[in-house]
């Protein structure tokens, strides 16, 4: 069985235009701001230095992200800066999306 996954319709390359294809098809659009917004989901999307994408993390309602470090633990963090340094390198952030969370309420 292929454990591997990636959305019909988005292109299978890392590129950073491939992964916002692919979470726009999970209702995911680009935005200006990591800022928390109620009732939206956003995440942010980091490249190297050759703009290839290298992680994403989520941002929590709580106002800190998540992310998962390969295998290891899912870790949260209070500034995106904090994986752009250090022994994670994941590069710098190149694209902040958002979707509604459909738990919630709109007003």
């Amino acid at each position: 069985m292929n454990q591997d996954y990636w959305p019909p319709g988005a292109p299978r390359e890392e590129t950073l235009e491939a992964f916002v294809i692919a979470f726009q098809t999970l209702g995911y659009g680009v935005c200006d701001s990591q800022e928390f917004e109620p009732g939206y989901w956003k995440i942010a999307i980091y490249t190297d230095a050759q703009a290839v994408p290298t992680h994403v993390a989520r941002l929590q309602a709580d106002g800190t992200w998540t992310s998962k470090l390969g295998q290891y633990e899912d870790i949260e963090h209070n500034a995106l800066e904090g994986l752009t340094e250090g022994i994670s390198g994941y590069g710098k952030v190149a694209c902040y999306m958002k979707r509604l969370n459909g738990s919630e309420e709109l007003g």
